[in-house]
């Protein structure tokens, strides 16, 4: 970090707070581990987030010890951000235009795209109701039928046993 001294993390905490404060910033969230930190935090209804990391950081030549040190730098940068923003130079919404966090995707199973569902249905009832559904629709000659009717057997217990194991309340 430079021929800079820095005080400990927790002053870096409180001056986190005070130039959210001073942005603005009702919400938001922050962490850092050995190798990296992050801050999110709402802006106008919109989640953003800053990443910074040891790996990062030495990608452009900075080296930096810890992911404290690189939580450190996000403050400071945080700081620089509020002190253009209070100049009237720029608004906040131009720096973090282009920040915007969306978290992972989370990939569909299979199972529920062979039962025609685009995102984790609401209950179990709904994968029934859709089993029920897609089984009637079935073609009536034989072998053809009772493959695909396997097919969506199976597809409907492995989407019950989704339920079970990740949302063990439901029944």
């Amino acid at each position: 970090m430079g021929d800079r001294p820095y005080r400990g993390v927790s002053f870096y905490e409180y001056k986190l707070e005070r130039v959210m404060k001073r942005l603005r910033v009702e919400s938001y969230n922050f962490n850092w581990d050995r190798w990296g930190c992050y801050v999110d935090f709402y802006y106008r209804g919109e989640l953003y987030r800053f990443e910074h990391s040891v790996e990062k950081a030495r990608s452009r030549g900075v080296e930096l010890r810890s992911g404290s040190e690189s939580f450190i730098e996000v403050v400071l940068t945080f700081e620089d951000i509020a002190s253009i923003v209070e100049r009237g130079i720029y608004g906040l919404e131009t720096w973090v235009r282009g920040m915007k966090y969306l978290p992972r995707a989370i990939e569909l199973p299979e199972y529920f795209k062979i039962l025609g569902f685009t995102e984790v249905p609401g209950s179990p009832e709904d994968i029934q109701q859709r089993y029920q559904t897609l089984s009637n629709q079935l073609p009536s000659n034989g072998g053809e039928r009772e493959a695909k009717l396997q097919q969506l057997k199976n597809a409907a217990e492995e989407a019950f046993h989704y339920f079970r194991k990740n949302r063990p309340t439901i029944q």
